[in-house]
């Protein structure tokens, strides 16, 4: 059982993790799940939504072009900024606050879509950032969601970082937000329905070696993993992750093409 202590250590271990490297270069790979969760939960003009652990403001700006009133919310400040700075680029009217997703600055009922694209699942509480989707969800309201897989790309990606560099005592695979039954468990009884659709999104890169490189510079959890290793740990770390991607490949040339599967969730307020 993780303390509150624990907890809040673990949750600014996080913070230290997603502020290093250079997310918004990661995060030009998601952006096609932004307009994907927007039409599967039927985003209405004129909606109040927010967007929870918003990142470089995907999904905000999704909403915010359908003409929805639209908060994002992250605790990386640097995240913050350069989401505000895509929506001034595009004069889109978002309210980007930096904030906790397990401690969220607002009312209850508050929204009337409450939204998460690979953002929610890498919180340090799980439980608590479900109520908290839940809590400033108004009735009637709806909370959707994206969630790499177990069993998909990234979640075989996250398992290698893990045996080359085991995660914080206490820590929860985020991959759990992409599990059916631990979706209907946290979201409890305060939905009146929750419905799943697996599909993936294709990615491109130019090589499985490019692939490795890109997220041992760029990405968080990678860039740590591999700052934790020796000299001998290093370079097969990498050859891990490239392995991964040939594995995962299904390009017909000499680059790599690889379907990243995720879960998408759609629970409706009671």
């Amino acid at each position: 059982m993780t303390t509150p202590t624990e907890l809040e250590e673990l949750k600014a271990k996080q913070q230290k993790t997603w502020s290093s490297g250079d997310y918004a270069k990661i995060a030009w790979l998601t952006v096609p799940l932004a307009d994907v969760l927007c039409d599967a939960v039927e985003v209405r003009p004129g909606s109040a939504v927010l967007d929870v652990a918003t990142g470089t403001g995907h999904v905000a700006l999704a909403a915010a072009r359908r003409f929805c009133d639209t908060t994002g919310i992250d605790y990386v400040p640097a995240l913050i900024d350069a989401a505000r700075s895509r929506a001034e680029a595009e004069a889109l009217p978002v309210d980007f606050r930096v904030a906790d997703a397990e401690d969220l600055p607002f009312e209850e009922s508050s929204f009337d879509f409450v939204l998460s694209a690979i953002g929610v699942m890498f919180t340090a509480g799980h439980q608590r950032a479900a109520d908290e989707l839940v809590r400033v969800c108004k009735p009637g309201g709806r909370v959707g969601l994206v969630s790499w897989t177990p069993s998909g790309f990234v979640g075989r990606l996250l398992k290698t970082v893990g045996q080359y560099a085991p995660p914080p005592a206490g820590a929860q695979p985020p991959v759990r937000w992409g599990s059916e039954d631990t979706m209907r468990q946290m979201l409890g009884s305060s939905v009146s329905e929750v419905r799943f659709r697996t599909e993936s999104v294709p990615l491109r890169f130019l090589s499985a070696d490019q692939f490795a490189d890109f997220f041992l510079t760029h990405y968080g959890p990678t860039l740590k993993a591999s700052e934790r290793l020796d000299d001998d740990g290093k370079p097969a770390f990498r050859k891990a992750l490239s392995e991964l991607a040939t594995e995962f490949n299904r390009a017909a040339d000499d680059t790599v093409l690889i379907d990243w599967e995720f879960l998408l969730t759609v629970a409706d307020r009671a």
